[in-house]
């Protein structure tokens, strides 16, 4: 996580005190920093997921966000990764609320999951695995 947002966001763990190498279904307290400097506030990242089969063969992971933070009281994000050819699809949904910061907060996190999707593009080829 901290690789895929950066430099644009740095992710301090609040609780627990460090972030896990692999997420587990549980909620986690971080503070966040705009450039590694600017303080943004903190946010309860609130991971649930799930795997589904889609046929033999095939697969279909879900992973979802459902958190808040100090400027929104909704951060609802899913990321779903599913077989496609010999490869796979990645995609990201999110629905945010923070009241009259939304617009704001709306535009940030289109440029920022822009960002993370190519930093996530750079990690796979550069040979990434994550095993």
């Amino acid at each position: 996580m901290q690789h895929i947002a950066s430099p644009l966001i740095r992710f301090v763990p609040v609780e627990p005190k460090s972030l896990p190498m692999r997420w587990e279904e549980k909620e986690y307290l971080v503070s966040t920093r705009l450039f590694g400097l600017l303080p943004m506030g903190r946010q309860w990242v609130n991971i649930s997921g799930r795997d589904r089969s889609i046929e033999a063969g095939r697969f279909c992971v879900e992973l979802r966000d459902n958190g808040r933070g100090t400027l929104m009281s909704k951060w609802d994000h899913r990321v779903t990764i599913q077989a496609s050819g010999q490869g796979c699809s990645y995609t990201d949904r999110v629905e945010i609320n923070a009241g009259v910061l939304t617009p704001l907060v709306w535009l940030f996190a289109w440029f920022f999951y822009r960002h993370r999707q190519r930093r996530w593009q750079a990690l796979v080829a550069s040979g990434f695995s994550y095993e």
